[in-house]
């Protein structure tokens, strides 16, 4: 139980009991990561619901689907996301893009990048037909973008070997985690396809191409991952999911 309290604490703003981040706590938070986009996802589900009901314009509904994941998880993803805009752009070495990482100023390029994303983001939601199942199917996506994060974070090697996310992979079995981990992935998936096959495979290939990018440039241009690298997939992969069942359901239209 204390772990699901640490994973709560740590990447939602749900308010949680104080519980001490012993060692045997934390070797399991990360495996109750899907849990907390769980919830996030079953509240952007209801509002997407909601929102059919009550007849709510594209408009309208998209601005709280894109609010809604960032306010209910702090924005600690988000901030990721900057962070690594951030290093990415600087064009440095290795050792300097992961020092601008740990830098907690926030420079010109992240907030073009966010504010990039965002507008993309936003405009995804504004087009996707979020009625029926496809809402259930976008409804899981945060739940998958944080197994895969979870998952990645166990199986790549950590650029720093130090920092938050050290402090959550340190103390875990790793073999166990990602069993956890890829069979929550694999669940979360097959349960897409089931709620709606054309999106769900259509949320699945725009998240495997997130992954793709992901692995290539978080060692290329990292060595590994960090915590900020891990928020920045998450917030790819559910930006990537959206735009991918989009472009699904264009196409379904044009054929």
């Amino acid at each position: 139980m204390k772990s699901v309290i640490i994973a709560f604490a740590m990447y939602s703003k749900l308010p949680m009991p104080r519980v001490d981040w012993e060692k045997k706590a934390l070797s399991w938070a990360l495996c109750w990561f899907p849990l907390v986009g769980l919830f996030i996802g079953a509240v952007l589900w209801l509002w997407l619901v909601l929102a059919q009901w009550l007849g709510f314009g594209a408009i309208f509904t998209a601005a709280f689907a894109l609010l809604l994941p960032i306010a209910l998880s702090g924005g600690i993803h988000l901030d990721g996301f900057c962070d690594t805009c951030d290093a990415l752009s600087s064009h440095q070495s290795r050792e300097r893009k992961l020092e601008i990482l740990k830098d907690s100023h926030t420079g010109a390029f992240a907030i073009i990048c966010c504010g990039l994303y965002l507008l993309v983001f936003f405009a995804a939601w504004c087009q996707v037909e979020a009625a029926g199942r496809t809402a259930l199917v976008l409804g899981l996506g945060p739940v998958l973008s944080r197994s895969l994060s979870g998952l990645f974070a166990v199986t790549l090697p950590n650029a720093r070997g130090t920092g938050l996310l050290a402090t959550f992979t340190g103390p875990m079995d790793a073999v166990k985690a990602r069993g956890v981990l890829a069979a929550w992935a694999v669940l979360t998936g097959g349960a897409m396809v089931a709620a709606d096959v054309r999106t769900g495979l259509a949320a699945l290939a725009g998240a495997g191409l997130a992954c793709v990018y992901y692995v290539v440039t978080a060692r290329r241009q990292f060595g590994g991952v960090t915590g900020d690298l891990a928020g920045f997939f998450l917030q790819v992969c559910e930006c990537a999911m959206v735009l991918s069942v989009v472009l699904a359901q264009r196409l379904e239209v044009l054929l």
